[in-house]
């Protein structure tokens, strides 16, 4: 069944008389994921995520399109990491720049960047845009902070860990290797303590911190907590979704 506010999926038939209130753009990229996830893992999860939601906001009657997933990101830190895709941020604001020239010609002044990886930093290319493109609203989002994990998973960890392991038992299990081709995930700290305070920051060199390419012990991961986790960022999702489409961006600020 086509799905309306898929674009992928939608055609000029429908299309050709529409206007949407909001864009949404999922980002995810292309690179290892411990022993047992694919390589697509941040793609498959962050389109999952905005197509449920889309889905919802449809039925409310707001018109939300998805665009189509960006399936690379930044892996600077990854290099010698096989067929890790990279995407430097200065090529991100290239295609960012053309996709808004497109949606600011025609009228959708709203853009939701949807990130599904963690080397993607969109703030500085937001603002940048911003300057160029002054009748458009742009806002981002990164999932896993959009809910307190420890609410739903035992280990901490930012890729391949329990969270996105449970997040692919429940959306592709077929892709998803056995429980004894899983690795630990365990990541080397700096000697330096200062970054593992948090308030100082250099990029991991990837293979020199994990040795499976994983960082968080995906042991407990469960299709069970992969679901629960999926629909209440789904809901969440859904909230923004309406209340971008609702906002007047004349007057946004109380």
């Amino acid at each position: 069944m086509i799905r309306p506010y898929v674009l992928a999926e939608t055609n000029w038939e429908s299309l050709k008389d529409e206007q949407f209130e909001l864009a949404v753009l999922p980002w995810g990229a292309t690179e290892a994921h411990n022993y047992h996830l694919p390589y697509g893992t941040d793609n498959y999860q962050a389109q999952s995520f905005v197509e449920a939601a889309a889905k919802v906001s449809w039925g409310k009657g707001k018109k939300v399109i998805v665009l189509p997933t960006i399936p690379f990101g930044v892996n600077t830190g990854q290099k010698d990491i096989y067929l890790d895709m990279n995407l430097n941020p200065s090529t991100q604001l290239a295609i960012l720049k053309d996709i808004v020239t497109v949606l600011n010609r025609q009228g959708i002044y709203k853009l939701l960047l949807f990130n599904g990886h963690g080397g993607n930093n969109f703030k500085p290319i937001v603002r940048e845009l911003g300057l160029l493109f002054p009748d458009m609203f742009i806002s981002f989002s990164f999932f896993p902070q959009m809910l307190n994990k420890t609410q739903y998973f035992k280990e901490k960890g930012d890729h391949a860990d329990e969270m996105e392991t449970s997040l692919m038992l429940y959306l592709r299990p077929d892709l998803v290797l056995p429980k004894d081709k899983w690795g630990s995930g365990d990541e080397k700290k700096f000697k330096i303590k200062a970054f593992n305070e948090g308030w100082l920051w250099a990029e991991r060199q990837w293979s020199k911190v994990s040795s499976d390419t994983g960082i968080g012990n995906p042991e407990f991961a469960t299709a069970d907590k992969g679901e629960r986790f999926f629909n209440d960022i789904t809901t969440k999702l859904d909230e923004l979704f309406c209340a971008l489409c609702e906002a007047d961006l004349k007057d946004l600020y109380e």
